[in-house]
């Protein structure tokens, strides 16, 4: 990077602290602080949940799976695409329930301050994990800008890590914590603007350096680089669905992982920000909400292409082929001349300030309003509060700072935010539709899973380390070698030249020995590509590896398995060998303790015959089903709610949001003093259920929201086929 760059990076931080001065001249109170007084429009609520569902990890995440997958790639950001159209059922929710924080929801529904008090605390570790993953993902776009190998990537790193990281936690602390959400709002619409460019802006680069490598500029225009890139790109590598074998995410497991994300989406403390809460009304909170994330569906598109690209034009980087994470940066570096690629970082760190100063600020409203106003000091004044959300403001962004530094790997961290909130989904879940659901019940569900799926996996193998060589829970799924040839494709020469220069940097000067790996044989476009790929040996009830052991529990890396069977399949050629362990070997488990996986066992489902995605995916399923199944069953056995606490909170929940804060009060006591006001309006009269009839313009909201899903794919599917 040059000066330009680094020039206009200077300049957008300071643009972005001074938005935060000039709005904190209108914060006088919580209110304003944590909500902005409730008076967003549609813009603002739009680019609010545009910026804050938007993160930095996005387009890297996007960039690493595509450079490696292909296409199918797109699924590990747009997985959220179909949940998208249920914002417009649970944006009223959020209006409607007219409360700064999620904990306070849990206070009221359940009578239960220490309810709400374990959600803040569930929500806060949240917000810095899922902020860590961000600065992550800003460590690995930056390090390639201010590099040039990758020796130097290297270094680069870790100076990116420790200096640049920390800088923009500071700058985020600094607008946030001045102006509250006003300023964050006001600084998502400039960022939002900065990542919509940040989508688009490397594509007609790449495009045309592509025709400048591979055809003649002379007589060729944009359009002809889809034509190049197709060329360059092994066809199967433009499949927007992979399959089990081939891809990170396969149809199944792509169900799996829209179905949790839906389960826990609501549960996320932002949300009730902003989807919704902070909106003038509840047509604004809808229309923002929606409108928002469809915009990052279809900046997903954008990413995706800009990593195919990538993959046609820097297949040989010996970079990407150590870290895919990093395709996203080289592009950058590569593609953009000075200031540009200042503009580039600074658009990514939009997506990242986007998000972590909402998150800044929800995390302070979680420990203000649920712990201490309500634990510490009931009779807290207002200017106590705004200084203990300041203070605990940078708890939240110091917190996201230090365990991207500890984790530094962007997909698993993202993986971690799956399941964070699952603890606490089904009560809210359950209690916003049933009236039966009891406090004991939401208590014991979310003590139960956060024991069996998060404490026993880390504590049961310290507790009882015989676990980890009980060869009943030892097992792996077969070894498998696939060996099939095609006709190579430009990207596998240049990745195959790629790793003759990784090889020989590694290990040209070294004295050959059984540990050195064979040197890649040069390949040339049209050769037969033989790839023979290992897979198979995963463990089914550890999260790390199981290795073989000798008696004294020492790793024995010269045991290896043995071959059991051996096919070929006459249609492709593709020839599969299966290997395992033999009956004597000592095996060992390592990482965590699965322990839901034993509900498969007591099922007698044979789980080593299954691939590695289909495992992820009943890594799921347990933590899908059974905080529903223990929630409704204890709730049935567990006393009620009191009859006044249900009918104040259901009659408060249906009653409409008036845009005029005294004309809703009104509104309110009303439906306090008649709570039946609205029951004409059940779906299922005289019941338990507290499901209200669809009207018209939720069911036409849902439907077109619905339809442009289909209409995203279309148009991923479209850009596939362009040149093609």
């Amino acid at each position: 990077m040059t000066s330009l760059d680094y020039a206009v990076l200077i300049g957008y931080f300071v643009l972005m602290a001074a938005i935060g001065f000039v709005c904190m001249r209108r914060v006088h109170g919580q209110e304003d602080f944590f909500l902005g007084g409730r008076g967003f429009g549609k813009l603002l609520q739009t680019f609010a949940a545009f910026g804050a569902g938007t993160g930095s990890g996005d387009p890297v995440n996007t960039g690493r799976t595509t450079f490696t997958s292909g296409m199918s790639g797109m699924w590990s950001v747009m997985y959220w695409l179909f949940v998208t159209p249920f914002y417009w059922i649970t944006a009223i929710w959020y209006r409607r329930m007219r409360h700064t924080t999620l904990g306070d929801w849990f206070t009221e529904r359940y009578e239960s301050r220490r309810l709400g008090a374990a959600y803040a605390l569930f929500g806060i570790f949240f917000l810095v994990t899922y902020g860590s993953m961000m600065f992550s993902a800003v460590g690995k776009v930056a390090a390639p800008l201010v590099s040039s190998g990758v020796a130097q990537a290297a270094e680069d790193a870790i100076g990116i890590e420790y200096k640049l990281v920390p800088v923009i936690g500071v700058i985020v602390f600094i607008y946030g914590a001045a102006g509250g959400l006003r300023a964050a709002y006001f600084t998502d619409l400039i960022q939002g603007l900065c990542i919509l460019l940040l989508s688009i802006l490397l594509i007609p680069f790449g495009l045309w350096a592509l025709v400048e490598r591979f055809g003649d500029p002379n007589t060729m225009g944009l359009v002809d680089g889809f034509r190049i890139m197709h060329e360059q790109v092994p066809a199967e590598f433009f499949s927007v669905v992979g399959t089990s074998n081939s891809s990170e995410f396969p149809l199944h497991f792509i169900a799996a992982v829209v179905l949790i994300n839906l389960i826990t989406v609501v549960v996320q403390p932002h949300f009730i920000i902003t989807g919704g809460g902070s909106a003038e009304n509840e047509h604004s909170a809808r229309v923002g909400l929606v409108v928002g994330n469809f915009l990052k569906r279809f900046c997903t598109i954008g990413w995706v292409l800009t990593a195919l690209i990538a993959l046609a034009l820097f297949a040989n980087n010996p970079e990407l082929v150590e870290d895919p994470d990093k395709t996203w940066g080289i592009a950058s570096r590569e593609l953009l001349g000075d200031g540009f690629r200042g503009l580039m970082l600074a658009c990514l760190l939009a997506a990242l300030m986007s998000s972590i100063d909402v998150y800044m600020i929800v995390g302070s409203a979680l420990v203000v309003r649920n712990i201490y106003v309500p634990f510490v000091n009931p009779e807290a004044s207002e200017d106590q509060c705004l200084r203990i959300a300041r203070i605990t403001g940078a708890v939240v962004v110091g917190g996201s700072v230090l365990l991207s530094l500890a984790m530094m790997n962007v997909f698993q961290q993202l993986k971690l935010t799956w399941i964070v909130l699952v603890p606490i989904a089904a009560p809210f879940w359950i209690g916003m539709w049933w009236r039966r659901a009891t406090t004991t019940a939401a208590w014991f569900t979310a003590g139960l899973c956060l024991l069996t799926f998060f404490i026993l996996p880390w504590f049961a193998p310290l507790v009882a380390p015989d676990l980890r060589t009980n060869q009943d829970l030892t097992q792996l799924t077969p070894f498998i070698e696939t060996t099939s040839s095609r006709l190579a494709a430009p990207t596998d020469v240049a990745q195959r030249e790629a790793a003759i220069e990784l090889w020989d940097q590694r290990y040209g000067q070294a004295e050959r020995n059984a540990q050195i790996p064979p040197r890649p044989q040069p390949l040339a476009v049209g050769d037969t590509l033989t790839e023979t790929k290992q897979g198979g040996g995963y463990s089914i009830y550890w999260t790390g590896p199981v290795v073989p052991v000798n008696e004294q529990g020492e790793a024995m890396s010269e045991v290896t398995p043995t071959v059991v069977s051996e096919s070929t399949d006459e249609e492709s050629g593709v020839v599969t060998i299966e290997k395992r362990y033999a009956e004597d070997v000592r095996l060992m488990g390592t990482g965590q303790f699965r322990i839901d996986y034993l509900l498969f066992k007591v099922l007698q489902v044979d789980l080593t015959r299954f691939s590695k995605s289909t495992l992820q995916t009943l890594d799921l399923l347990p933590k899908i089903v059974i905080p529903f199944l223990v929630m409704i069953v204890v709730s049935w056995v567990t006393r009620p709610n009191s009859q006044a606490a249900l009918d104040r909170y259901y009659a408060k929940m249906k009653t409409p949001v008036l845009g005029d804060a005294e004309q809703d009060a009104a509104e309110l006591e009303r439906s306090y003093q008649h709570p039946d006001r609205f029951d004409g309006k059940q779906l299922f009269p005289g019941t338990q259920l507290e499901i209200q009839t669809p009207t018209r313009l939720d069911v036409i909201g849902f439907v077109v929201s619905l339809a442009t899903c289909f209409a995203v794919i279309g148009l991923a599917i479209l850009i596939a086929g362009i040149g093609a």
